[in-house]
């Protein structure tokens, strides 16, 4: 499984949202699901999925599936060479 089907499970556990539910496109606040409480489930998640620590300023700027996908990437998920 990639890194990206990873954060996608991820996303659709913390957000109680079905297993087909698209997300690349889902944006903070944008359903009623991600909410400020929701978010902390989210990056907790994240940490706990990925073993990674996410400091208070990565948690502020994490307001979309493409920046959480692009905090994995500063954090050297998904960009190991082959």
């Amino acid at each position: 499984m990639s890194h990206l089907d990873r954060l996608r499970a991820v996303f659709r556990r913390s957000l109680n949202l079905p297993a087909d539910a698209p997300v690349d496109d889902l944006e903070y606040r944008a359903i009623q699901q991600w909410d400020s409480l929701a978010h902390m489930a989210l990056v907790a998640a994240m940490e706990d999925e990925f073993s990674i620590m996410i400091d208070t300023d990565e948690m502020i700027d994490m307001s979309s599936f493409a920046a959480a996908a692009e905090l994995l990437e500063k954090h050297g998920i998904g960009t190991a060479a082959v």
